[in-house]
């Protein structure tokens, strides 16, 4: 599956073994109910919430019926009893503070079934707040019928005890209060709540049918409706005890009959799965390059497609796929799953479709992967609902399993060698190049793709989009806002059609921020929506702005005019840092003979690329340093030229060359002949991106190109620039026939004419 899903957690190998150790040690003692309790019902125990510190609070029922809390450590990996409710309730939502001294639980009494009764109007939820340790003292904040989810506040300074914490109840009459709890220390390690009379309380929200809750930034992002209007609002939770209504938005949907949901306030097993599951979906996902997008998949009742839409705020429009199902039977029995993977968001329907879209980079469909039901992998996910939560993490509620979801470069590289489709090849190609782990054994096992399926692709070069890519991800993670100022992509636009989708792009109205001073995400989100505003045209860089410049100083050293010779000699000491930093980097002695020239010319266009980009990265990023700039730039030019000198590294081990490929003493071999048209489409793919090449690179290819073609067509090459006559290339040939010593040009009379003809034909185009 090109996702992988790693186990972080799981509640029956994490939990359960302890509990029934437990279970086995009062058996033996002879003792009935204690302070932990008996676990009679393993489906009693379930998974209740997650916090921010990743700490996992769980509950069970004894064979009374008593209600145990429970609470697993994922960093010492050990589990802590919590509290025990001597009466059966059913639990609506729990939440435990930092310190572990006060647990917030909502409850409802309890049916046969283990639902809430809607029918009986005692049934009311209780929501109360508890003194953990010492004393047990439990006050009750709200006894009301409709339901109360609870959630503790987890400010990001964590260095010392609080204070105060602060607690948010979200209730099923659409309103949400924080509430504030003084806590005091007394007789040494007893903390109690201070004025538990009176608890100071503000109102967050209200009159909303949809919140979300991100217990990683701590955000509340709820809708409420306005005029027949969808508006969706942030909320901002801060270490100072303020809340900060941080922007709203306007969404094109409609959520008039959705009814009332929530999303990461922990689970609600009291909702029924199989009704809520062909409902809308919405979510709202971000990442640290700041941003924002908006999932939404409408309500489902039947039929062979199937629709969801992405609100790329950050960048200024919408998406609307439609999925073709199969054939007529098919038969969709689950909802769509809508998964946060950081740089992309995964779209899975179980048994229909899994795709995987591109939230940096959306503009092109082809950068995103679409698979379909007719590939195997699609049903190796859980068909049990699944939560994303911050940070990649995902929850499969029903079995109790966390889990670290990952893009799975094995299958990944696997799906690159077999699919027959470019846009699957092109948007394979980014995932695994995104995945920014062990990145020199990826670019490896992709050049051996690329060598042995070097004319597969027609919609784009392969050559081009890996040098590319790989250039632009062994940068951007590092900086922020640079994804905007280097080229993603060697395409620029892409018409051909992705199988089972259609696509539907639509400009939206950028959010409205509430705020104007920003830090950290919020301040890369308003750089994007400012760059949406403003940056027209885009501002990538294109290396072809030096073109005239280049050319220019290659005339000027033909005729002997040259301009001042310190901006020369400033352009080839550019250069020559661009070469000793990749020399720096190189972890083994290359086997290609290149870097063994001068070649002033690659110099030149090298050390023109390096004036010429840091000039534009100092122009449009603000507030980095100059020698971090400097930096980057020497190390993305010298990312480009290794890419080219692996490409060839590994054609040239690949055909087993050695370094006297470049004497003139016999016709080129079968090996020599590829690693010449490998040349030769490397030569073609920097050429219309005016991308430099290794010093050598043209000698080599020169004299590979006298080994292995025919006078005719090395003439041809010759003519049409794609052989370039370099200094050293035609002394090599000079002096091979002037050679006294005939023998160095081989035995056989028939390369001796051919080569005495290639040095009299090559001599007369001088």
């Amino acid at each position: 599956m090109a996702l992988r899903l790693v186990a972080d957690f799981d509640l029956q190998k994490d939990v359960l073994p302890g509990l029934l150790a437990q279970r086995a040690v009062l058996a033996v003692a002879g003792a009935r109910g204690g302070g932990v309790g008996i676990l009679e019902n393993y489906d009693s125990l379930r998974v209740q919430n997650i916090e921010r510190n990743g700490n996992i609070i769980y509950t069970y029922k004894d064979d009374k019926g008593n209600v145990f809390f429970g609470l697993y450590d994922r960093q010492t990996r050990q589990n802590e009893h919590l509290y025990t409710f001597e009466t059966d309730f059913q639990v609506v939502s729990c939440s435990v503070n930092s310190e572990r001294t006060l647990l917030a639980v909502s409850l409802v009494q309890a049916t046969k079934e283990g639902r809430r009764n809607e029918h009986q109007p005692e049934s009311k939820c209780l929501t109360l707040l508890v003194e953990i340790h010492p004393i047990n003292n439990v006050k009750v904040l709200k006894a009301v019928d409709s339901c109360i989810w609870a959630q503790f506040l987890y400010p990001h300074v964590e260095s010392h005890p609080l204070s105060e914490n602060r607690l948010l109840l979200i209730s099923e009459e659409k309103y949400i209060e924080q509430f504030h709890i003084q806590v005091t220390q007394e007789d040494g390690d007893k903390v109690v709540i201070k004025n538990s009379g009176h608890l100071p309380r503000d109102r967050v929200a209200e009159d909303f049918v949809w919140a979300q809750w991100d217990m990683l930034e701590q955000r509340l992002y709820y809708i409420d409706l306005k005029n027949s209007r969808t508006i969706l609002k942030c909320i901002q939770f801060n270490a100072d005890e303020n809340f900060t209504l941080m922007f709203e938005a306007s969404l094109d949907i409609s959520l008039k009959d959705s009814g009332f949901k929530l999303v990461n306030f922990g689970c609600d097993y009291l909702q029924d799965q199989e009704k809520f599951s062909k409902h809308l979906s919405l979510c709202v996902f971000t990442n640290k390059t700041g941003s924002l997008c908006v999932c939404y998949s409408p309500k489902f009742d039947s039929g062979k497609q199937i629709t969801y839409s992405v609100f790329y705020f950050h960048k200024g429009h919408s998406k609307t796929f439609t999925a073709a199902l199969g054939s007529a039977d098919s038969h969709v029995t689950k909802g769509i799953t809508f998964l946060n993977l950081d740089c992309y968001v995964a779209v899975y329907l179980p048994g229909h479709f899994f795709h995987l879209l591109n939230i940096q980079h959306p503009d092109l469909i082809c950068h995103s992967l679409f698979l379909t039901g007719k590939n195997e992998m699609i049903d190796m996910l859980p068909h049990s609902p699944l939560q994303s939560l911050s940070g990649s993490m995902v929850l499969d509620w029903n079995s109790g399993k966390l889990y670290r979801a990952l893009l799975n470069q094995s299958y990944l590289l696997q799906l690159l060698w077999n699919t027959p489709l470019d846009c699957e090849r092109m948007a394979v190609l980014h995932c695994v190049l995104s995945c920014g782990r062990d990145s020199r054994f990826l670019e490896a096992q992709i050049i051996q793709w690329i060598s042995e399926n070097i004319s597969a692709c027609h919609s784009f070069d392969l050559i081009q989009e890996f040098i590319i890519a790989s250039s632009y991800w062994s940068i951007c993670p590092e900086t922020s806002n640079v994804d905007k100022l280097l080229p993603y992509s060697s395409v620029i636009t892409w018409n051909t059609e992705i199988p089972g989708i259609t696509l539907v792009t639509e400009e939206i109205a950028l959010p409205l921020m509430k705020v104007h001073s920003f830090k950290g995400y919020w301040e890369k989100l308003n750089y994007n929506l400012e760059y949406v505003k403003y940056a027209k045209p885009h501002l990538h860089y294109n290396n072809s702005v030096i073109r005239k410049e280049w050319n220019n100083l290659i005339s000027e050293e033909k005729t002997g005019k040259r301009r001042s010779t310190a901006y020369v000699r400033n352009i080839l000491d550019n250069a020559m840092k661009v070469i000793f930093n990749l020399e720096a980097r190189s972890l083994e002695p290359r086997l290609t003979p290149l870097f063994q020239e001068e070649d002033n010319h690659q110099r030149l266009l090298v050390g023109l690329m390096v004036s010429e980009l840091k000039d534009h990265l100092l122009r449009h990023l603000q507030g980095v340093e100059k020698k971090k700039i400097e930096q980057m730039v020497l190390d993305y030019i010298s990312k480009l030229l290794d890419l080219i000198c692996c490409i060839l590294e590994a054609s040239w081990r690949k055909h087993n060359l050695h370094p006297w490929v470049l004497h003139f003493d016999r016709r080129g071999s079968a090996a020599e002949f590829a690693v010449f048209h490998l040349m030769t489409r490397i030569l073609e793919a920097t050429n219309s991106l005016f991308l430099p090449l290794p010093p050598g690179f043209h000698t080599l290819h020169m004299v590979l190109g006298v080994h292995c073609l025919p006078l005719h067509n090395l003439l041809h090459y010759i003519d049409n620039g794609v052989l370039l006559l370099t200094e050293t290339a035609v002394t090599r040939l000079v002096k091979a026939y002037w050679s006294e010593d005939q023998s160095t040009l081989g035995s056989s009379y028939e390369f001796q004419y051919y080569f005495t003809e290639s040095c009299e034909a090559i001599a007369s185009e001088l």
